[in-house]
């Protein structure tokens, strides 16, 4: 497979009342084409968000985008552009941040949160002095070493920090 020059094309989520920042590395070519985040439907990230939040998952981009807003949850990737190997975080090449800085600026974000050991290295690549992350499980489909129930269990930290 050959790698391709992926632009992350849809604005973070965020607004003043945001308490977590929860960072993916870069969309996924399902996720581009839907134009939100984790939206490959084998993905399993807003089953785990929803169950931390004890909501229902939202039908459609709009009701996702609206009950993070609402929870205090602000989405977004670490990366602003890369080369990439279609879904492969392990392919990255040539990768350009995020302004992350505009979110924490605009929230008084309490607790910030990878989603993979990917997005863990690139946050701590690019921001070494920002507020320490804590590395969730990969949601990712390609990801089948853990069980729903375990990443639940660790998925839950996020609620600590809602209240």
């Amino acid at each position: 497979m050959s790698s391709d020059k992926v632009y992350h094309e849809f604005p973070p989520v965020f607004d003043g009342n945001s308490r977590v920042l929860i960072l993916g590395t870069i969309p996924s070519p399902k996720s581009r084409e839907r134009g939100f985040y984790y939206m490959h439907p084998q993905n399993r990230f807003w089953k785990m968000l929803c169950a931390v939040l004890g909501e229902d998952i939202p039908a459609d981009t709009d009701g996702r985008r609206e009950m993070c807003l609402r929870r205090g949850v602000a989405l977004w990737d670490v990366l602003s552009s890369c080369e990439i190997d279609g879904a492969s975080d392990s392919s990255i090449k040539n990768a350009v941040p995020n302004d992350l800085e505009r979110i924490f600026a605009a929230a008084d974000i309490r607790a910030v949160f990878t989603t993979g050991k990917k997005a863990q290295a690139l946050y701590e690549r690019f921001f070494p002095n920002a507020m320490h992350a804590v590395c969730l499980p990969s949601t990712s489909p390609a990801n089948r070493t853990i069980s729903e129930t375990e990443m639940l269990e660790k998925y839950r930290i996020i609620a600590r920090f809602l209240v």
